[in-house]
């Protein structure tokens, strides 16, 4: 009888811890090919910080980025990393998933000119014609600051050059480009020798806004709160650790990716490491609620969406 009181006690004794060490596997789905915008999430599977949590993480690109919100509503994908506007048109279009973290609280988007065009303010983009890429978010925020000129989108020539922003800058295709980020696409620019004018949204009438937000479906983070909370430790871990260590989260960006442009991203990671340590732990949410305000201004989501649902900080 002790033997088997002593075998049930041993059983039970087995069962839970590995019920305690169980290794929960999610998938990342990332935004854009990796860049130095998720060397943090590089150099925390590198470091273990996930393994820490006992989560295996799966890090990969979709083929159509574009899908994120939906895979990540669908629960094809436990987390994904997007950006505030679009977040707040899903939710707006009822797709149930929310923002657990910001990563840049500030937007990267821009307008840009070469130096040599003279165009150094928006005023001067008048008759001159701007390369998109196709995003109707950037068709919306472009309107808004031409209206702060005293100007309308009939000033102006509007081709969608898809994601060839920077060709066809420099082959003078046109004039300008709206949806460059200042933290990439101005490095590529100056790589090719062009001095480069960075006009951004903030300093001409745009609320500030999230640009990257890390998110999940409102059902995983009802149903898998702890996981969630343990995701988003790892997770800013990481990038807290790439704020000081620069060179060591690329080298897991470029071992994870060796096909990187490594110039291009040890630029950019210098730009972003400051926006990182200014926005992983904030739980201001007043440019967060203000820009929502100034979409339904816009027309661009419905009056009645309650933008603090979007986001379910983390702390």
């Amino acid at each position: 009888m002790k033997k088997i009181i002593m075998l049930s006690i041993l059983v039970i004794f087995i069962f839970s811890c590995s019920s305690e060490d169980e290794i929960n596997t999610v998938s990342l789905a990332l935004d854009w090919y990796p860049n130095s915008n998720h060397a943090g999430i590089f150099y925390a599977k590198d470091k273990g910080y996930f393994l820490d949590e006992n989560l295996d993480v799966e890090v990969y690109t979709p083929s159509d980025p574009t899908t994120i919100l939906q895979t990540v509503a669908s629960g094809r994908d436990q987390f994904g990393i997007s950006y505030q506007p679009d977040l707040l048109l899903a939710r707006n279009e009822g797709v149930p998933v929310v923002a657990v973290s910001s990563v840049v609280r500030t937007p990267l988007n821009s307008i840009m000119t070469l130096k040599k065009s003279g165009i150094s303010e928006p005023s001067k983009l008048k008759g001159k014609t701007i390369g998109y890429p196709g995003i109707p978010l950037n068709v919306g925020i472009l309107q808004s600051i031409l209206e702060g000129q005293g100007l309308t989108m009939d000033d102006v020539n509007l081709v969608d050059v898809g994601f060839d922003l920077v060709p066809a800058l420099l082959s003078s295709r046109v004039d300008a480009v709206i949806g460059a980020f200042w933290s990439h696409e101005s490095i590529l620019i100056e790589i090719e020798g062009e001095e480069v004018n960075i006009l951004k949204f903030q300093d001409w009438g745009i609320p500030e806004y999230h640009e990257l937000v890390l998110v999940t479906s409102e059902e995983y983070l009802k149903e898998n709160k702890e996981i969630v909370e343990s995701f988003v430790k790892s997770f800013r871990k990481g990038f807290e650790s790439s704020i000081e260590s620069n060179s060591e989260s690329m080298e897991s960006l470029i071992t994870a990716y060796p096909e990187v442009n490594v110039e291009l991203e040890k630029q950019g990671i210098k730009l972003l490491a400051p926006l990182w340590d200014e926005s992983l732990n904030s739980n201001n949410m007043d440019s967060w609620n203000k820009f929502g305000e100034w979409m339904k201004e816009k027309g661009l989501i419905s009056p009645s969406l309650a933008i603090k649902d979007s986001f379910k900080m983390i702390q």
